[in-house]
């Protein structure tokens, strides 16, 4: 009875995680040690638990308060050191500052010592107000229960198992119709054009490549151009096994020029002996001028490597790329003989082995410019490509890989969004275009740690951004070694409705600039992928080789492919640098409600409106900025005013704001009375915004044009209950208006309805 013990009271609220639990353990083990010792007595020095809140007496004792509550009813302490003068019972404890300390203590929340500086700080601004005489300030709200969504019958979806990625809107790819591979009766004149400008000495190219229906089997794994749907096979084959695709182009050439000369005169070959630039280093011009390097590195990866898939040598084979060399006007030339190399050489091999049918990847790069960069410190608007030329390079691009043989077609290496909408948005139109349904994949690029693209988005802010071209596989390729990947691949993985790649670094750069990991340590490196279930395809990106490749198939043929994700209930998904559900959304209120922040509206702010008229861009990112840490979930944008230049006000604000991360870290509402100026404001946005607005009130077949171009750019839409006669008053014509304009959107012009915004 004359024993008393001091279990050590410890400091909470430090940030610390490991510091989290040491008042829960501290009342804890009081009654056990109470328990198991008859008769003693527990003491602590009380002060210690809040240490870190030093200065803020009421915080402090508020703290003590609720700790000693239960420490000494619940737990059984008998002594403590304390300010006698200063405690507090707990009933004298406001209740949001009950739940503040119960969290604290209790280690509740993530939150709870965020939560409760939040207060401390407060509370230290209401003692300063005291002293000065100033009222006293507004108390932080605190966090709110989230309250239940209301809930519609179709609200309550069983999640179903799907048997394919989510499939592109066109007839062709959602009745699985075969590639004809007849390219040359492909007509549209913006594709004839495209091969107008050919710089090809051979004027009568084969443009077909379709095969003999009775070539092979008709059972898988055996695969016929022209019969089979590709799309259909890329299902089985990525379901039932880990596809490997290549590795690096720029890596093998590099090795071929160790051990063969491969200089200025090499590169430029009897064809361009007398170009009037360096074109050394201009890798993709070789499968001009030395077709066999390029078809050989092709053959390694098929046969030692034992790839399924290979990219072509076109990385930079775009006429923004080449543009470094004064190659623009052969860019159609480049990219149709590097699908065609890669085609022939992929038939090759497959006749070999004709239950392993080879698959050209045609890979489209990011080109040297980004759109959502500006090239300069001075000046954030500034930019050195549109989302229009951007989009024309890329359109160029795909006609020569489709009419050299690509089977499918690799938006690699995405370092900028905006970069891969354009490529996106270029290959849409072709497929429109040309009626064929033709897989796309896409493949972005995390620069470091951060788990960001150089433009600054999240993998998961990524993937909402592209998701509307429904691209049959995503993944992430290049920067990283795959031990790196490792968390980036697993949230990928998670997020992605369709089938998810990797093709890693072979570790990271050394001094040299080359790569150190062996064919042996990356294939392990690539195991954890395997291990978890987080793939369908697997390469390798820069310093892999082909018996980098193989190491990695033999690892991979071990284990089985992702599975993908069960189908539920369609969600509007938005994204700045980072993703937003949001119908998953609770405001700081606590309701199921999307806050959309109104202050960077002219119409909804005077101070906005006379920083825009005075051109005071910098001062209106503060206001946009502010609204964010306010509370905004999305940044309405709108600049009408008849005395203001909106297509030119809208684009620049989109532009200096996008290069901010405090604000566009969340998505966008781009918001004009002209659809012109809500075009020209999304083709700036890297993300997934929302454009308000469009109505029936122009009429149906513009309304339907409108509504296709946004679709086509993946944002989602506000729809005024407007129609030919007029705006909606009534219940009986908001709902007609409405429904109407539903009908046409989901059935006629297949909008996602997730992502329809009515405003009655």
């Amino acid at each position: 009875e004359d024993i008393v013990f001091d279990p050590n009271v410890l400091t909470i609220g430090t940030g610390m995680e490991e510091h989290a639990n040491y008042g829960v353990d501290f009342i804890n083990a009081t009654k056990t040690i109470k328990e198991q010792c008859p008769y003693v007595k527990i003491s602590g020095g009380i002060s210690n638990l809040s240490f870190g809140f030093r200065g803020v007496t009421k915080i402090r004792e508020s703290i003590h308060a609720v700790f000693l509550h239960h420490a000494i009813l619940e737990s059984g302490m008998d002594v403590g050191i304390v300010n006698a003068k200063e405690m507090l019972a707990i009933d004298d404890l406001e209740p949001d500052m009950v739940e503040l300390c119960e969290n604290l203590v209790f280690n509740k929340t993530p939150e709870a010592t965020e939560d409760m500086l939040e207060r401390t700080s407060y509370e230290r601004s209401v003692i300063d107000a005291k002293k000065k005489g100033l009222p006293i300030p507004r108390k932080p709200r605190g966090k709110m229960p989230n309250l239940d969504r209301l809930k519609f019958s179709y609200d309550n979806v069983e999640p179903k198992k799907a048997t394919e990625p989510p499939l592109p809107v066109s007839d062709a790819a959602r009745n699985h119709v075969p590639n004809p591979y007849k390219h040359s009766q492909i007509a549209h004149e913006k594709i004839a054009a495209v091969r107008a400008k050919s710089t090809h000495p051979n004027k009568d190219l084969n443009l077909d490549y379709a095969q003999d229906a009775g070539l092979y089997s008709e059972s898988f794994p055996h695969f016929v151009r022209g019969r089979d749907s590709l799309r259909e096979y890329i299902t089985s084959l990525f379901t039932s096994q880990i596809a490997i695709y290549d590795g690096a182009m720029g890596t093998m050439i590099q090795n071929y020029a160790k051990r063969n000369k491969l200089e200025e005169e090499e590169y430029r070959g009897d064809r361009f002996k007398d170009w009037n630039c360096n074109v050394k280093g201009n890798n993709d011009m070789l499968s001009i001028t030395q077709p066999k390097v390029i078809s050989d590195i092709y053959r390694a990866y098929l046969e030692e490597g034992g790839s399924n898939l290979i990219g072509t040598n076109t990385f930079s084979s775009t006429t923004i790329a080449m543009a470094d060399y004064e190659m623009e006007p052969y860019v159609y030339e480049l990219n149709y003989e590097s699908a065609r190399l890669a085609r022939e050489v992929c038939d090759e091999v497959t006749a070999k082995d004709p239950t392993k049918p080879r698959f050209v990847v045609g890979a489209i790069g990011p080109t040297n410019r980004t759109g959502s960069i500006s090239p300069s410190v001075e000046d954030p608007g500034a930019r050195n490509v549109t989302f229009d030329e951007l989009v024309e390079a890329y359109f160029e691009q795909i006609v020569g890989l489709v009419d050299g043989g690509a089977d499918i077609l690799m938006v690699e290496t995405i370092f900028d969004t905006l970069n891969a909408k354009a490529a996106l948005f270029a290959i849409g139109e072709y497929l429109e275009m040309s009626g064929l349904d033709i897989p796309v994949f896409v493949s972005g690029t995390l620069v470091d740690q951060s788990g960001r693209t150089l433009s600054g988005q999240t993998g998961e802010a990524f993937y909402a951004s592209i998701r509307h071209a429904k691209p049959m596989c995503v993944g992430l390729n290049c920067a990283l070694g795959a031990n790196h990947m490792k968390p980036f691949v697993e949230r990928l993985s998670k997020c992605a409705e369709c089938f998810v790649h990797v093709y890693s670094n072979a570790g990271l750069p050394n001094a040299m600039g080359g790569y150190d990991d062996t064919p042996e340590t990356m294939a392990e490196q690539n195991r954890v992928f395997f291990e978890n279930g987080w793939l369908n395809m697997v390469g390798g990106c820069c310093g892999s080789t082909p018996p980098h490749i193989k190491a990695i198939r033999e690892v991979a043929e071990k284990y089985k492919p992702r599975q993908l994700p069960d189908i539920g209930r369609p969600k509007m998904w938005l994204s700045g640098l980072e993703d937003l559900v949001v119908d998953d959304v609770h405001n700081h209120l606590g309701l199921p409600f999307l806050n959309v922040g109104e202050r960077c509206n002219i119409a909804g702010s005077l101070k906005f409106k006379k920083l825009m008229m005075n051109g005071d861009y910098e001062a209106a990112m503060d206001i946009a900025k502010k609204q964010v840490e306010d509370g905004a979930h999305v940044i309405d944008i709108n600049v009408d005013d008849g005395m203001l230049d909106g297509l030119a006000a809208m684009q620049k604000f989109v532009k200096i704001a996008i290069t901010d991360p405090e604000i566009s870290k969340v998505p966008f509402m781009l918001d004009a009375s002209k659809f012109e100026i809500v075009m020209a404001g999304l083709k700036w946005c890297q993300g997934k915004p929302i454009v308000n607005s469009i109505s029936l009130k122009v009429g149906e077949e513009l309304f339907k044009e409108q509504a296709t171009l946004l679709r086509k750019h993946g944002a989602a839409v506000v729809v005024m209950a407007f129609d030919e006669k007029g705006q909606a008053a009534t219940e009986e014509d908001k709902v007609r208006i409405c429904k109407r304009s539903y009908d046409i959107l989901v059935n006629e012009v297949r909008f996602p309805p997730e992502d329809i915004v009515f405003d009655p």
